[in-house]
């Protein structure tokens, strides 16, 4: 079976949404998440928390509403390494501090996926959390260990 790479990342706002400190990057959401659906080997991503059951409005982290997620699906790591570091996308990861705090645990986390599974936030959530707890591994990794695996 096809195994594609699934990431989530997870900032924590400066402010609310709608606050004007944070306004230059929710006004680049579309741009930059329109980029990622256009690039080669794109898959899936999660659309205004739209895992089935979830209510829309609720905040993805109930206990902080300002922690937003990002989680999405990849054909391989060159496919999702090529969107992060070589559009658009790296001006505004370069400008994140101006728009996210600075967390003080691990706030990305990867897993293969069978092709055609699109993992759900709990999932998502649960990779991260066994990433914190356990460190890299065949279930969820970082960046370093991907590289050191490939």
């Amino acid at each position: 079976m096809t195994m594609h790479l699934a990431q989530m990342n997870v900032g924590r706002l400066i402010a609310p949404t709608g606050d004007p400190r944070v306004k230059p990057f929710m006004d680049a959401l579309e741009l930059i998440n329109g980029i990622g659906r256009r690039m080669p080997g794109f898959v899936w991503m999660l659309d205004g928390l739209n895992d089935p059951g979830h209510d829309p409005n609720a905040p993805a982290f109930p206990d902080d509403p300002l922690l937003v997620p990002n989680l999405s699906v990849w054909e391989d790591a060159a496919s999702l390494e090529r969107f992060v570091w070589g559009t658009v996308h790296r001006k505004f990861w370069d400008r994140r501090h101006e728009w996210f705090e600075v967390l003080d645990e691990m706030y990305l986390v990867m897993w293969w996926v069978n092709e055609g599974h699109k993992p759900t936030l709990e999932e998502a959530k649960a990779k991260l959390a066994k990433l914190r707890a356990d460190g890299d591994s065949d279930e969820a990794f970082g960046w370093d260990w991907l590289k050191a695996a490939v």
